[in-house]
């Protein structure tokens, strides 16, 4: 019997075009299309990027500086919970902040690491806030079961950070 490369050549690119092309139409239509459509549609997202793996969602946001951050992150886990599941939510932000929101955090720094490690989180707005006073900077704090979020605006400049509430993963030095 003599083996026709053609025919094996021409079922092999078939084949994956469809294994790889269907794998593509999936992940769009079940996973990033729904997801992308919840984010987008949130009042303050300008752009969003996914990254969905088994364990982990990565989003890269890019916010306007009045974005309330944790009702996008809990818009996400209840209209999108088919797509999050047991995932976990990890964000990176688009750089929108100035020097003096920077050297404003790295002020803050060290009073938001004690109360996150001494689990006094109503410690945390108030800090923020004495700090905040007469530098125009514009402090809102919230949490959830799983984070605390921090966003800083200083007009059209602006800083979003998010803490894990699990001392193991405090994310306050990066």
């Amino acid at each position: 019997m003599k083996l026709r490369p053609l025919p094996i050549v021409l079922t092999v690119i078939v084949s994956a075009a469809l294994l790889f092309g269907g794998w593509f139409f999936y992940r769009q239509t079940t996973l990033q299309g729904p997801l992308q459509k919840i984010v987008q549609d949130y009042k303050g997202v300008n752009s969003a990027q996914f990254n969905i793996n088994r364990n982990q969602i990565n989003l890269k946001l890019d916010l306007k500086p009045d974005t309330n951050l944790s009702g996008l992150v809990n818009q996400i886990t209840t209209k999108g919970k088919s797509v999050v599941g047991s995932r976990s939510l990890k964000f990176d932000f688009v750089d929108h902040s100035s020097d003096k929101l920077n050297r404003y955090w790295d002020s803050a720094m060290f009073s938001v690491a004690e109360a996150m490690d001494n689990k006094k989180y109503t410690d945390i707005p108030a800090r923020l806030q004495e700090l905040a006073k007469d530098s125009g900077i514009k402090t809102q704090t919230e949490m959830d079961t799983k984070n605390v979020y921090i966003s800083l605006s200083d007009g059209s400049a602006s800083k979003f950070i998010v803490l894990p509430r699990d001392p193991a993963k405090i994310g306050v030095w990066e």
